[in-house]
């Protein structure tokens, strides 16, 4: 079991501790303990039990629970738990809004054991009566079960494309000549997945319809995910893929009649006077592509990272480590943007600890050159929608993130208020996950997006798009508004830890179905490039 898996799991007995009324100092040690390991830098499956029990936070009786964990991959006190807890019950503590305590409310004094009872209740009018929650808390409980009951049999990007990667994996191995291919949402990149959709043409020999194909055409993946695979004859396998790819308002553009034997897509698009379209492109009607050839943004294109953290606050490795791992993958630079004060959830730096750092990266710049380190920090958003920190720090920064973390529940006139005043801050240099979604588990604020996009662009203010495939924010369909008021993305990762960095590929994926160019990315550029425009926003609010 890996470290956040053994966090977790102490995190879910916790919980369930909590939920059966245990001793509240033992449930305190162990949600400690997982908040100690999540970021630990040793794999505990290392370790020894001794070694274990040494690390801060832990002690001899969870060192016990971790030992057990690693062994046998199960921990039987929570197994105990679960086995004493309706199935029901323990769902309804996913829900938003609802912890132990209010979970055990809902169970031994309402009698409410599942999510439908409680959504009954909720329709019903009958929270408002329960000790700890009113009309306010039922309606947010209520929106929060409508949200899940949505999200319910869907899968982020990023799980999907990796089991369908496994089973494509699977699949040449038994049939190496096959000619194969993602199909349907995955190819298009969408952020969010019901099904893996695969098309494949087993071989060329005489059995091309794969009447003797081993692998079921439709079932689920180990972690659950539904897929569909379509076979077709070798010869008809662009045109059947095309057909398979591309949304329903798209295909209806397209004259396919007397292609069926196409050799590409290219040749289809060819064949009705238009340049080959990218699937990630394939959202809407194929029209308004015409004449034109995209030369979407790629991985490669990427010179920097921006929106990284360290050990300084809630990140898990070193600042030395997450700055020499860049420059391993060839980057050219790094804007280190760890939380700031008022983040006290996330050790958020006081101003100490910001010069501090700073020391630490001048040195390294020293070292590393000519490899650069940026001196930033994630600013939150305060519920005024000024900047953490006073003048006198903040401009001694090379950039600063803004964004939410706190306080999300504004309606759409005080949130869109909040965020233009940020933005207008002459210290912004970056808008952070403009909406604050969670893909599949939480909304994002409202806001009207469009007053927030223009305000970026009269503020020469660069949008990011979070490249973590749980937010992937700002939403790709913004991205053309974002580029035709002039606009630039920055594709950050919001790395907490060296392996964060592969995020950047899903941020890719996203930008591209936003048609998204190298030209408007602002971690396309160049070190010096990208300098000299820090330089100038840096001029810029000594002048204010």
């Amino acid at each position: 079991m890996t470290n956040e898996d053994i966090a977790d799991t102490l995190k879910f007995t916790a919980k369930l501790m909590e939920l059966h009324g245990e001793n509240a100092f033992k449930v305190g040690s162990y949600n400690n303990a997982s908040f100690k390991l999540d970021k630990y830098e040793k794999e505990l499956s290392t370790l020894s039990q001794q070694e274990i029990e040494a690390i801060q936070g832990v002690g001899k009786s969870i060192a016990t629970k971790i030992h057990e964990l690693i062994a046998t991959g199960q921990l039987t006190e929570l197994n105990q738990l679960i086995e004493k807890t309706p199935a029901g019950v323990i769902e309804i503590l996913g829900i938003k809004g609802i912890g132990p305590k209010k979970g055990r409310m809902l169970w031994l004094e309402a009698g409410i054991e599942s999510i439908g009872e409680l959504y009954y209740a909720c329709n019903e009018n009958r929270l408002v009566d329960i000790k700890g929650f009113g009309e306010k808390t039922q309606q947010l409980i209520k929106q929060a079960i409508e949200f899940l009951l949505a999200s319910k049999n869907k899968f982020h990007y990023a799980t999907a494309e990796f089991a369908g990667n496994e089973l494509i994996k699977s699949i040449k191995e038994k049939y190496p000549e096959a000619l194969i291919s993602f199909c349907g949402a995955l190819r298009r990149k969408c952020e969010v997945i019901e099904k893996i959709e695969i098309h494949l043409s087993p071989s060329p020999s005489p059995k091309e319809r794969g009447s003797d194909f081993i692998v079921p055409l439709v079932g689920k993946t180990a972690n659950g995910i539904p897929y569909e695979i379509f076979i077709c004859e070798r010869k008809n396998f662009y045109h059947q893929l095309f057909l398979l790819t591309g949304s329903a308002e798209h295909i209806a553009q397209i004259n396919t009649k007397g292609l069926e034997e196409c050799s590409s897509e290219e040749e289809i698009y060819l064949k009705n006077n238009l340049n080959y379209i990218e699937p990630e492109l394939r959202e809407t009607a194929a029209t308004k592509q015409v004449g034109e050839r995209i030369s979407l943004i790629e991985l490669k294109d990427l010179k920097g990272i921006f929106h990284v953290h360290t050990k300084y606050s809630d990140g898990k490795h070193s600042l030395e480590e997450m700055a020499k791992h860049c420059k391993e993958l060839g980057y050219e630079y790094l804007g280190i943007s760890d939380h700031s004060q008022t983040a006290v959830y996330a050790k958020g730096l006081k101003p100490e600890r910001v010069f501090e750092q700073f020391a630490e990266i001048d040195k390294l710049n020293q070292e590393l050159a000519p490899f650069k380190i940026f001196k930033g920090i994630e600013s939150d958003i305060l519920g005024d929608g000024s900047l953490d920190y006073e003048e006198e720090i903040l401009k001694q920064f090379d950039f600063v993130i803004a964004s939410v973390h706190q306080n999300l529940k504004m309606n759409e006139e005080k949130a869109t208020a909040r965020l233009l005043k940020a933005i207008e801050n002459p210290y912004t240099t970056i808008l952070g996950h403009m909406t604050g979604r969670l893909l599949l588990s939480r909304e994002g604020y409202p806001l009207d997006t469009k007053k927030i996009i223009d305000a970026c662009a009269a503020n020469n203010v660069i949008i990011e798009l979070n490249a973590h495939p749980y937010r992937l924010d700002i939403d790709w369909r913004w991205i053309p508004y974002a580029l035709e008021k002039g606009v630039m993305i920055s594709i950050n990762p919001d790395a907490h830890s060296k392996e964060g960095y592969g995020d950047m590929y899903y941020g890719v994926c996203a930008a591209r179905k936003g048609a998204l160019i190298a030209d408007m990315t602002f971690n396309a550029k160049h070190l010096n490039e990208v300098a000299e425009v820090l330089t100038k926003k840096k001029l810029l609010m000594t002048n204010c």
